[in-house]
């Protein structure tokens, strides 16, 4: 069931105005409303640690008093915060277009924010990195892999700098998800008018050709200019090199495969594999 909603995480991130981009791009072209969520989440750690509860024998009921009230003022503040990066994240959204944009501060643990929540839209967004990750370019988002695991809708993962989507890359194994991928931008209005490439890497297994030949003729017959490329070598130092080199803006990839390109987004190779692409990348389930 289709519900015309994406639905947006933001944090006070420099990479939340890029989800809000990509969240404005998708948006306009789908003809969708916006949900941007912003979560507090119960996993601070120390940081945000309930100091007024870690007194115990022998506190002075004045000092009890003050950390009390430096918890409850703490929670104020992270409120408030949570409440203008919500503002700024619409802003930012309503002026790409006429856009209906609704906003969520919700106190939870962000994946089970997401599996409470994503039967309300049919795509979401987050950034390649969190707000703890600054400036580290070697550090993903915590909670990243955390999500494309847990979720049962697309995901697409914006990096810091948007930038219009004129050319598509696909990772193709042949496997049911890359077909489904293949399905997903054939039917997707957003991507009408994108150049596509379909990326095979590494030896085929029995039917890969047959199943790329059926994938280009899909998208053809979907009126998209498609190009084959076939290489040697890991899909995940064979697609980042190509993402990079060769000026497509969009990587698309199915959640699971049948071939080395499952290990992608299985364990540590799913890190690996976003923290090297330039780009923006699609999970289509």
């Amino acid at each position: 069931m289709t519900t015309n909603t994406l639905i947006a995480l933001v944090d006070g991130s420099a990479y939340s105005e890029s989800v809000c981009h990509h969240a404005a791009w998708i948006a306009g072209h789908n003809d969708w409303a916006v949900k941007i969520y912003h979560v507090l989440s119960r996993r601070d750690g120390l940081e945000n640690q309930d100091l007024s509860g870690a007194i115990r024998l022998g506190a002075r009921t004045r000092l009890l008093e003050q950390l009390s009230s430096l918890d409850e003022e703490r929670a104020k503040l992270a409120k408030e915060r949570g409440r203008a990066i919500l503002e700024d994240a619409q802003a930012i959204v309503r002026a790409a277009g006429d856009i209906d944009v609704e906003t969520r501060l919700r106190h939870d643990d962000l994946v089970e924010t997401i599996t409470a929540k994503e039967n309300t839209g049919d795509m979401i967004v987050i950034g390649k990195r969190g707000e703890a990750a600054g400036n580290a370019k070697d550090h993903l988002g915590s909670n990243l892999e955390r999500i494309v695991r847990a979720s049962h809708r697309p995901v697409l993962i914006a990096n810091r700098e948007y930038q219009e989507i004129q050319s598509i890359l696909v990772a193709f194994d042949g496997g049911p998800s890359s077909r489904k991928a293949v399905e997903y931008i054939a039917a997707n209005s957003i991507f009408k008018g994108k150049a596509v490439s379909l990326v095979f890497a590494g030896e085929p297994v029995s039917d890969t050709l047959r199943h790329l030949e059926q994938a280009t003729a899909t998208l053809e017959a979907a009126g998209f200019d498609v190009t084959v490329v076939k290489r040697d070598g890991d899909p995940e130092t064979v697609l980042a090199d190509i993402a990079s080199q060769d000026g497509h803006e969009l990587l698309v990839m199915g959640a699971y495969g049948h071939s080395r390109v499952r290990t992608l987004l299985i364990g540590s190779t799913t890190t690996a594999m976003i923290r090297s692409c330039k780009v923006p990348v699609l999970i289509v389930r």
